[in-house]
Formats: structure tokens, C-alpha cells, sequence
């Protein structure tokens, strides 16, 4: 129990939003960002970021390759993260670095339960089992209306999710605002409409905050 307790003492960043939203961009400039301040961290993302997670990518991802149910689909979300989880975000954490993760759990509760309509319970139970009931220490959501978001995807090779109907996207960013409104503490909600800059500098503040936190914690445990 109390290496479970000291694992979750690092902070564990994710980011979040619907297709387009420039969740990616933001989520390496923060690691770099970090870096330059000397703070260990690392930078992962899902589906992939393990050998095992890039090949499920590929299959969850291409558009036009085998047909993959919402069940079979949740389960291959469920299996890039559970090693993810054991591979890279756990050990880190324990190392004592900064995980930012693009995407986590919360996304699987979005498409595949808002978007693709499977049952919350079913969800939690299969995210509350890979993550090894590990949360984000915040959560970063970059809102934007879908239909806006997946203008700015300007190639034509749309992956599986990219290439959805419209009200599907609408339905992912419908399930994203009714997880903020369930657990407003966790989340840190931005307009993704907003420059780039700016985007990074709201983020950056809330971040430090974040970690002066931390070392205050950590003080007190020494």
C-alpha cells in the first residue's frame, strides 16, 4: 500500500479533446518545457508508446483495414493501455519523473461510451482493471466544437476515427464536458480556439502550481 501511495506522489498529466483539437502540440510543449526547467519527465501517448501498443495502433487506426466491433475495439484500447500502464507510466512515476500521457482512459470513456454507446459500467470496470486504478493528477481538456476541430485536418488520409460521422464526434466532445462537470477538480478545460501560445502559457501556469504542490508534499515526507 504505501509504494502505491508513493508511486501517485509524482504528477501524472494527461491531455484530452476530440479530433483536431491540438492536444499533441500542446502535450510536447509542456514536456519540453519541463525539460528546459531541469523537471524529469517523460512524454508518452495512446494507443501505442510500447512495441505492443504502436502495432495495436496501426490496427485501431487505419482506415479501410479489418472491420473491429466497438467491443473488440474497447478491448484493444483496454490492451495498448494495461502495457503502457506496466511498461512506461508506472515504472516513471516510480522513478520519480513527470508522465505526460496524450490520451488515457478518459478517452476510452468518451468514444467508446459516448461515441460508440457501451455502458459505463462495463467501461470502468475494464479502465479501473488496466490502469491498476492509477488517475491523471490533472487532466487537461482542449474544447472545441467537433465540426471546427475536424476542419483543420487537412490531409485526405482520415484515419478510422477522423473519417466518423460528424454527430459522432459531437457525442465524443458531449461525453468529455460531462466528465468535467462530474469531477471538476481534476480538469483544466481550455479553448482550443485560442493561440497556441496562450494555450501553452494557461496550461504552464497551472502546471507549476501543480508542481510547487508537489515538492511541498515531498518536503514533508522526507
Amino acid at each position: 500500500m504505501a509504494k502505491k501511495a508513493e508511486a501517485i506522489l509524482n504528477p501524472f498529466i494527461t491531455f484530452e479533446g476530440g479530433e483536431g483539437c491540438g492536444k499533441s502540440t500542446q502535450a510536447k510543449a509542456l514536456w519540453q518545457k519541463l525539460q528546459q526547467q531541469g523537471t524529469p519527465a517523460i512524454l508518452t501517448h495512446e494507443p501505442g508508446g510500447t512495441i505492443l501498443g504502436d502495432k495495436i495502433r496501426y490496427l485501431l487506426k487505419k482506415k479501410g483495414g479489418v472491420p473491429i466491433s466497438a467491443q473488440a475495439e474497447l478491448l484493444l484500447f483496454a490492451s495498448a493501455r494495461a502495457q503502457l500502464v506496466n511498461e512506461i507510466i508506472l515504472p516513471s512515476l516510480k522513478r520519480g519523473e513527470v508522465v505526460i500521457c496524450d490520451r488515457f482512459a478518459d478517452s476510452t470513456t468518451a468514444y467508446q461510451g459516448y461515441g460508440r454507446g457501451i455502458d459505463s459500467t462495463t467501461i470502468e470496470t475494464i479502465n479501473s482493471s488496466v490502469t491498476q486504478n492509477l488517475k491523471p493528477s490533472l487532466t487537461i481538456l482542449l474544447d472545441i466544437p467537433a465540426e471546427k476541430g475536424l476542419a483543420r485536418k487537412q490531409s485526405d488520409a482520415k484515419d478510422r476515427f477522423e473519417a466518423e460521422e460528424l454527430v459522432f464526434h459531437q457525442w465524443v466532445r458531449e461525453g468529455y464536458l460531462k466528465m468535467v462537470a462530474a469531477e471538476p477538480e481534476r480538469w483544466l478545460v481550455i479553448d482550443a480556439s485560442l493561440p497556441q501560445a496562450k494555450i501553452a502559457k494557461i496550461i504552464w501556469q497551472r502546471v507549476n502550481s501543480l508542481l510547487s504542490l508537489q515538492r511541498g508534499i515531498n518536503l514533508r515526507h522526507d
